[in-house]
């Protein structure tokens, strides 16, 4: 059981402070003060800062086995979601075979081309060859890597 608890002043102030941190430090932080209080700090320091008791666990787990990332990162390298184009087979050849009818290249650099398919259209057209990926994250990753790999350019149906 907790020996103390902190005064309500005080953890409005604490939870403040874990506010302004960023995301490595507010682990860190947490387990910290969970350290300070030892048995049932964790899952008091959690309650009070609004975290998960899992922050408060990696941090102590970070502090006490001396995990480190870099200086100038905040998490793990590897971590987050995986560019599509690393993900799903053939991407690019679907790409290019959707864009083959809709290519125009440019008078002024023949090094460009441009396509008149929209990113929803382009979106529809994966959809259609049963490649699942949503449009969100097709505009977001995948395009512009596609885009840059064969030099084209968006042209807009509007302009003149």
């Amino acid at each position: 059981m907790l020996r103390e608890k902190y005064s309500e002043e005080t953890e409005k102030q604490m939870k403040s402070f874990f506010d302004s941190l960023n995301e490595k430090d507010r682990r860190r932080y947490a387990a910290i003060e969970a350290i300070k209080l030892g048995h049932g700090g964790q899952k008091y320091i959690s309650s009070v800062l609004g975290c998960h008791f899992q922050t408060v666990m990696a941090g102590i787990n970070e502090i006490t086995n001396g995990i480190k990332t870099p200086d100038d990162r905040i998490r793990k390298p590897g971590g987050g979601k995986k560019k599509i184009i690393d993900t799903v087979e053939n991407i690019d050849e679907v790409f290019f075979e959707i864009l083959k009818d809709h290519t125009a290249g440019s008078s002024m650099d023949e090094e460009i081309k441009w396509t008149n398919l929209s990113f929803k259209e382009i979106s529809n057209a994966f959809k259609s060859r049963d490649v699942n990926i949503s449009y969100i994250r097709q505009v977001d990753i995948s395009f512009s890597i596609l885009f840059a790999d064969g030099d084209f350019e968006m042209m807009n149906p509007y302009c003149v």
